[in-house]
């Protein structure tokens, strides 16, 4: 133990330095008085390479050991380093969500018939232990990759919310790598359930082991810092009016992850200072539906996402002149470009949820938010530690 002791501050600073390069930074050492620091717009990029190759995240720091160790614990709480490390949480996200969306096995039902179901084999078979009645609460029996799998390749039904949870989870396991997953957390803080049951648990999402959370419903904050900064975020699409002018409960809201943004639509968001703008277009766009009768099933969704030719050939003049208008608001790169994990709808743009939700519940306008979550707080720095411990653990052995 003691030798331990001795070692690990000795091993700290190398570590720290080995994890910022890996993470992207260039590192330069040089005969100055102090750091130079550049992190550049990282989040801004489509890649890591396209953030290097612009300038971003370069260090210059003084040859002398106590600047070093203080310039490189700096840079891990560096916004720069955040969004290099957003570059892997995007990663992650859409390798859960391929994995997620690629199991037939992983279905939807509505709210009323319970939130979780595992079907013959149980709960216990596939790698989860309830604690809570009506499938209201579950945490992994033992191992933590191993009850992910149920979504993966098992047969469950659950509706979105928890389906919001379970990407948002696997999302962590796809990052660490399912050994390293095994090991960081307790069962109880891979709890699923309602999101009332999660804030009674050790969750890492809601519960008592969320730590601190990042509240940014309207992306104001988000949408100035650049595309990557919404990787893996969780959010909800919700009815604009109350529940009364609902017809379809099951479609009364749509959890999600973000799980990329193009180029055209980070720009647009930034342009317009986040999603309550298009909280606006939304509402014009349900307006100008209410115009549009007849379309039959799926009919908003074949007309403004597919955009359906023959569809369109059967619209009278009125109509098609409104067609035309909402076709020009639709033409937004967010709409397009904005691309979301829906449990059971698999990865599609946000336009598609909204084309969608025209037909389901046409008497109201939905809105767009982004939830609560502290994957650039609580959960990048227990990645950080993580990633620092078993340095270090490498190195003394």
């Amino acid at each position: 133990m003691l030798a331990l002791l001795l070692a690990g501050p000795a091993f700290a600073s190398p570590c720290t330095e080995s994890l910022l390069r890996e993470l992207g930074w260039h590192i330069d050492r040089a005969a100055i008085d102090a750091p130079r620091i550049s992190g550049g717009t990282p989040c801004r990029r489509a890649t890591l390479a396209d953030a290097q190759a612009a300038g971003d995240l370069r260090a210059t720091l003084p040859r002398d050991p106590a600047q070093a160790d203080a310039a490189l614990e700096a840079m891990l709480d560096d916004p720069a380093t955040v969004c290099a490390y957003a570059f892997r949480l995007g990663d992650a996200a859409r390798r859960a969500s391929a994995r997620l969306e690629a199991n037939d096995g992983y279905r939807f039902f509505g709210l009323q018939t319970g939130w979780i179901g595992f079907g013959a084999q149980g709960a216990q078979a596939q790698g989860w232990s309830r604690f809570r009645s009506f499938g209201r609460g579950y945490a992994p029996v033992a191992s933590n990759s191993v009850a992910l799998d149920a979504f993966y390749t098992g047969q469950v039904r659950t509706e979105c919310g928890v389906g919001r949870q379970v990407a948002q989870l696997a999302t962590q396991r796809e990052l660490y790598g399912d050994a390293a997953f095994d090991a960081e957390f307790a069962p109880g803080e891979l709890s699923i359930g309602t999101f009332n049951t999660l804030h009674e648990t050790d969750s890492i999402l809601l519960g008592h082991h969320a730590g601190e959370f990042f509240a940014d419903g309207k992306a104001v904050r988000t949408s100035a810092q650049g595309r990557q900064a919404f990787m893996g975020v969780p959010g909800f699409i919700e009815h604009a009016f109350s529940k009364r002018f609902l017809d379809d409960l099951s479609n009364q809201a749509e959890n999600f992850i973000v799980v990329d943004v193009t180029d055209e639509a980070a720009r647009a968001l930034e342009a317009h200072g986040g999603l309550a703008y298009y909280d606006g277009l939304n509402r014009q766009l349900w307006q100008l539906s209410r115009q549009v009768t007849g379309l039959g099933r799926r009919g908003f969704e074949r007309l403004l996402y597919e955009r359906d030719p023959q569809l369109r050939a059967k619209l009278d003049p009125h109509e098609r002149e409104v067609v035309a208008r909402m076709d020009a608001l639709f033409d937004d790169p967010f709409y397009r470009g904005f691309l979301l994990y829906v449990h059971p709808r698999g990865v599609k743009p946000v336009g598609y949820h909204v084309a969608r939700l025209l037909d389901r519940n046409p008497r109201t306008p939905y809105t767009i938010d982004l939830a609560l979550h502290n994957l650039h707080t609580t959960l990048y720095r227990r990645w950080i530690d993580q990633r620092l411990r078993q340095c270090a653990g490498a190195t003394n052995r």
